[in-house]
C-alpha cells in the first residue's frame, strides 16, 4: 500500500473510531506528511518498504534539528509515526512494526505554574465587570468576565470551553463538559462563576445572537459566530495586561491553578483527577509535588533547629 493511502486510512480511523480531537488529528497528519516525505526522498514509497533503520534515521535526523525541536515536539512527531506503523500492522497492511525499537525521547518533569488565590481574583476582576454591578460595560465584557470565570471554576481546556452549548449549562450548579476523545465529564459550577455566566446569558448573548445566524454554541464573538479558541485566549491575555500581572497567562495557567488551589483546600487527587478529565490519576499526580518554597517555610516553622 502506497503511504499516502495507509496516511489517510490512519487519520481516519484516529478521528472516526477513536474520536481524537481534530485539533490532535491535525498535529498527527502534519507530523506524518513531512514523515512520508522524507521517505519519499530516501526512494520509499510503500508502507511494507520502511525499516527499522530508516525510521531511527528519520528520527535520529529530526532530533538534530537546527533550531532543536522541543522534546514534547519529537516525543509527539514519534508517536504519530509509531501509531501508524502499529495500525498498519494490526489491520494485517504490513507484517512488521518498524518502529518497534524507537524510545521516545524523555520529557522534562516540569511542574505546571500556577497563579495564587490572589492573582486569580485580580484576574477576574480586569476580565470585566461584576455580575449585578451597576457597570453598563459592552456586552462583550460581561462575555469576557462569563469566560474567565468558567475557565477557573471549571478548570476546563480552552477547547472545551469554546466547544460548549447553552444546553451544558442546563443542569443547575454543574456543566456538561467534552473532553478529549469526545469524553464527558459532569464538573460542579461555583456560585460566583454560575452568577456571571447568568448576567452574560440575560445581558450579552441574546445581543450577540441576534448579529449572528443562530449557534447552540453558549460563547459568541462580536458578530454573533461562535468564539474561537484564539479569541478565548486573546479575552484572557487582555485581561492578564489589565491586571498587571507579570507572569505568563494563558488557560492552561487558570487550568493548573484549579487544579493546585483545589489540592491545597483538601480536595482528594482522584477527584481533582475526575474534574480534569485526565485518564489516569498519575497525569494528576504531578500537582501533588510539593515546592522547594513550600518545603522551606513548613521546615523553618515546625523544625526546633531550624532557625
Amino acid at each position: 500500500m502506497r503511504l499516502e493511502r495507509a496516511v489517510d486510512i490512519y487519520l481516519r480511523h484516529i478521528t472516526i473510531e477513536r474520536g481524537l480531537s481534530a485539533h490532535t488529528v491535525g498535529a498527527y497528519r502534519r507530523d506524518l506528511a513531512g514523515y512520508v516525505a522524507w521517505l519519499e526522498e530516501h526512494g520509499v514509497g510503500e508502507a511494507g518498504e520502511v525499516t527499522p533503520a530508516l525510521v531511527a534515521e528519520f528520527a535520529a535526523e529530526r532530533a538534530g534539528a537546527e533550531p532543536r525541536p522541543a522534546a514534547a515536539s519529537l516525543a509527539r512527531l514519534q508517536s504519530s509515526v509509531r501509531g501508524l506503523h502499529r495500525f498498519l500492522v494490526r489491520e494485517g497492511t504490513t507484517e512488521a512494526d518498524p518502529t518497534e525499537s524507537l524510545r521516545p525521547p524523555r520529557l522534562p518533569q516540569r511542574l505546571p505554574k500556577a497563579l495564587t488565590i490572589a492573582q486569580v481574583e485580580q484576574l477576574l476582576d480586569a476580565s470585566g465587570p461584576a455580575p449585578g454591578s451597576a457597570d453598563q460595560a459592552e456586552i462583550v465584557t460581561v462575555r469576557d468576565r462569563a469566560l474567565v470565570e468558567l475557565l477557573y471554576a471549571t478548570g476546563a481546556r480552552v477547547s472545551e470551553l469554546v466547544q460548549l452549548d447553552v444546553d451544558d449549562l442546563a443542569h443547575g450548579d454543574v456543566l456538561r463538559v467534552r473532553g478529549k476523545g469526545s469524553k464527558e465529564r459532569i464538573v460542579p459550577v461555583g456560585s460566583y462563576a454560575r452568577a456571571a455566566t447568568d448576567a452574560y446569558l440575560t445581558r450579552a448573548r441574546p445581543e450577540l445572537a441576534r448579529r449572528g445566524k443562530g449557534t447552540p454554541r453558549l460563547f459568541l464573538g462580536a458578530r454573533g459566530a461562535p468564539l474561537s479558541r484564539q479569541s478565548a485566549w486573546a479575552v484572557l491575555q487582555a485581561a492578564a495586561e489589565r491586571a498587571g500581572l507579570d507572569a505568563h497567562v494563558s488557560p492552561h495557567t487558570l487550568r493548573h491553578s484549579f487544579a493546585t488551589h483545589l489540592l491545597q483546600g483538601g480536595a482528594d487527587v482522584r477527584v481533582v483527577q475526575e474534574l480534569l478529565g485526565h485518564s489516569s490519576v498519575a497525569t494528576t499526580q504531578i500537582y501533588t509535588h510539593v515546592s522547594v518554597d513550600a518545603l522551606r517555610d513548613v521546615y523553618s516553622t515546625a523544625h526546633p533547629r531550624a532557625r
